[in-house]
């Protein structure tokens, strides 16, 4: 396995190989197992908080310019707030949360409401990535795949998860009543955004009328919450900037690296997809993942 793949001081000489300034690394071994581990919380928690521990050391031996995504459960609130304090503690800055029922529960349950107070308490951004957790659909959908960890539709599908669990803290008030949390989604498409935010508001409107009252009474529409609140990681074939014009700026550059599905030369091939410049695209290129991470 290249030195670049796994080690973080090899990792900065790519980025600067790759003209990049600083990327987040998120955990490539943790997106497979989540699932299959679900009756083992304890093997689910030590899996976590092993990858945690790293990702400290990864902070400091990258000086800053690498800022690894933790990883966390919400079947375990205690455990959750000390791990999101001890990355908190080392500026680890962001945690990747499956974006799934929680023991058969929505994200937005009172009883995970100590979780998002966790989260923005610590400064630490929720991040839903690619990775092995229920979908929002039946998995007999599945049935006969012979890829139990990809079947076919999840890959067709990847961003109704996202999608579901953005519009179940957006519309019971999550975002409303925690303003510091941030919510990052990444490699889980972003073409969705702009109707996803105009059905959410629909969806919200029309359930209000028809029961006499909002599902949740909140100032603001529940886009404005998502705009104010959720980044999402687009692909250059998505063409962001078109997506920009009709979602909002809330779009951010990402590579994939070093899977091979990725980008091999990320800011040169965007640039060429999208014709679009750094420096014509701050907020894209870098300004959205830097207010993901807090600053």
């Amino acid at each position: 396995m290249p030195a670049s793949y796994h080690d973080p001081v090899a990792r900065v000489r790519e980025l600067d190989r790759l003209g990049i300034d600083e990327a987040l690394a998120l955990p490539n071994c943790g997106i497979m197992w989540e699932r299959a581990l679900e009756d083992d919380l304890d093997a689910t928690r030590v899996n976590m908080a092993a990858w945690n521990r790293y990702a400290a050391e990864v902070v400091h031996d990258s000086a800053g310019r690498l800022h690894p995504v933790g990883h966390v459960t919400l079947r375990d609130i205690d455990w959750l707030e000390r791990e999101l304090a001890t990355m908190s503690a080392a500026d680890v800055r962001a945690a990747m949360v499956a974006p799934s029922l929680v023991d058969g529960r929505r994200l937005s349950h009172p009883a995970h409401e100590r979780a998002w107070a966790a989260f923005a308490d610590n400064d630490v951004a929720a991040v839903f990535h690619i990775a092995q957790y229920r979908m929002p659909f039946d998995d007999a959908w599945n049935e006969s795949d012979p890829d139990w960890s990809n079947p076919a539709l999840s890959s067709v599908f990847m961003w109704t998860a996202p999608a579901v669990a953005v519009a179940d803290l957006a519309m019971r008030g999550v975002l409303a009543r925690h303003p510091t949390l941030r919510i990052g989604v990444i490699e889980l498409m972003s073409a969705w955004v702009p109707q996803f935010l105009l059905m959410l508001d629909g969806g919200f409107a029309f359930h209000a009328e028809f029961n006499g009252r909002p599902l949740t009474e909140m100032e603001l529409r529940p886009s404005e919450y998502v705009r104010r609140q959720v980044r999402v990681a687009a692909f250059p074939f998505e063409h962001p900037e078109r997506l920009a014009a009709h979602g909002g700026d809330v779009f951010m550059f990402g590579s994939d690296f070093p899977h091979p599905e990725g980008l091999r030369d990320p800011v040169s091939e965007f640039v060429a997809r999208t014709g679009v410049e750094p420096e014509r695209a701050p907020a894209f290129y870098a300004g959205n993942a830097a207010w993901l991470l807090g600053r």
